[in-house]
């Protein structure tokens, strides 16, 4: 055997071999082969924090099998995710199988598709023992905390709780939020909303500028209102500009996918695997908000050709974020000419928002005018406001069919 490409999930080792041909053979270390010894702390705190490992038992027989396949290829590729646990995964597979540096690659992708592979083979690296040792500190960190607190919290609330890192230090943070919720003194008052009709006869709402501190002030003014006369003091039309949303990053496709999908974190996560490891979208975890310049010609191309040039603007987004990696891309269509897929219902939808949301960052504003609406009451130096938007140019809302709210 010539090669033996190692990845995460079966899933993806089937469409990648298919890929790749003959002289390739598609293996998957179905994540982690191995991890922190299950018993004790497994964590040498006096020799510099030292992990033991330990393969578990149902992974013993697939390194069994990994090792036999990569005694037997001319040259080893690991394959997993360029995330920290995908190059721990490399790392580890590195380790435990005894590879060997003059016939080990280590390459990455962020898409399944057939150009990305070829990309990746053809430009291999050694693995990243930084992001390894991040990995791995991260994983410690996880078993001394845990180690550590979770006895209290078995002896002190109830047994068979854990504590971690992360969910330690947000109990806090929301203990110390619901002490300041509980301490606040909420002072109540009271909107006027009216109804107007303009000289089109169409409907409008206005609210009154200034609150009420009383429900009995709120109905005096009320009650002056049914034998005032109401009048335009002042309009104005401004033009405004509305600029598309980045690409998606993980968590901004995890609040999208809740707020109009309803979906919960790990749905969308779990049906956003699923899309990757089909080749539908590009690599689910990442904190960028780039896009290749492949991907934005591709974007622009398909924008012209359903909507005109006039809807194009090349946009390059960088992430603000501390620490974000940049080489990353954004969550986008592997193919933009997709504009649908088959799938679940689930699938479908999730790819839709994607989709919306790649090709909508490359079009232009949405142009608009703003009207302000300042509405005197005969009986009272209080008047009501009233604000408005009409769509001039749809731009970028024509693919991303948002509210103008």
């Amino acid at each position: 055997m010539k090669n033996l490409v190692i990845v995460e999930s079966p899933a993806k080792a089937k469409t990648i071999e298919k890929f790749l041909g003959k002289d390739f053979k598609v293996m998957s270390s179905y994540g982690h082969i191995r991890d922190l010894k299950k018993k004790g702390m497994s964590v040498e705190v006096d020799s510099d924090f030292s992990p033991l490992y330990e393969i578990p038992a149902e992974k013993k027989e697939l390194v069994k099998q990994l090792k036999a396949a990569a005694k037997d290829a001319d040259t080893v590729w690991l394959a997993s995710d360029e995330d920290r646990e995908g190059e721990a995964i490399a790392w580890h597979l590195y380790e435990v199988l005894g590879l060997k540096p003059d016939n080990t690659r280590r390459i990455v992708f962020h898409e399944i598709t057939k150009p990305a592979i070829i990309h990746a083979i053809e430009n291999p690296r050694t693995i990243d023992i930084d992001r390894v040792n991040a990995q791995q500190a991260r994983r410690v960190l996880d078993r001394i905390v845990g180690f550590e607190l979770s006895p209290i919290l078995w002896k002190k609330i109830k047994p068979a709780l854990s504590a971690g890192r992360v969910q330690s230090v947000a109990v806090r943070l929301i203990c110390e939020r619901e002490k300041e919720v509980e301490a606040f003194n909420p002072e109540p008052f009271f909107r006027i909303n009216a109804q107007f009709s303009g000289n089109s006869g169409e409907p409008f709402k206005a609210e009154l500028k200034r609150r009420m501190a009383t429900e009995d002030e709120a109905r005096v003014f009320l009650e002056h209102c049914a034998s005032a006369s109401f009048s335009v003091a002042d309009l104005s039309v401004k033009p405004v500009k509305r600029a598309p949303a980045p690409p998606f990053t993980t968590s901004t496709l995890q609040q999208e996918a809740g707020k109009r999908l309803g979906f919960s974190v790990n749905t969308t996560m779990r049906i956003a695997q699923k899309l990757y490891e089909d080749g539908r979208i590009t690599y689910m975890r990442t904190d960028s908000t780039n896009l290749s310049e492949l991907a934005i010609k591709d974007i622009s191309s398909a924008i012209t050709k359903e909507y005109g040039s006039d809807f194009v603007k090349v946009r390059h987004y960088h992430t603000s974020s501390k620490g974000a990696q940049e080489a990353h891309e954004a969550i986008r269509p592997t193919y933009v000419s997709n504009t649908s897929i088959p799938g679940t219902s689930q699938e479908q939808r999730l790819y839709e928002l994607i989709w919306k949301r790649a090709v909508a960052s490359q079009m232009s504003d949405a142009l608009l005018d703003k009207t302000n609406v300042e509405i005197a009451v005969s009986c009272s130096a209080d008047g009501f406001k009233a604000e408005g938007e009409v769509v001039k140019f749809e731009g970028f809302m024509k693919a991303w069919r948002i509210d103008a709210e």
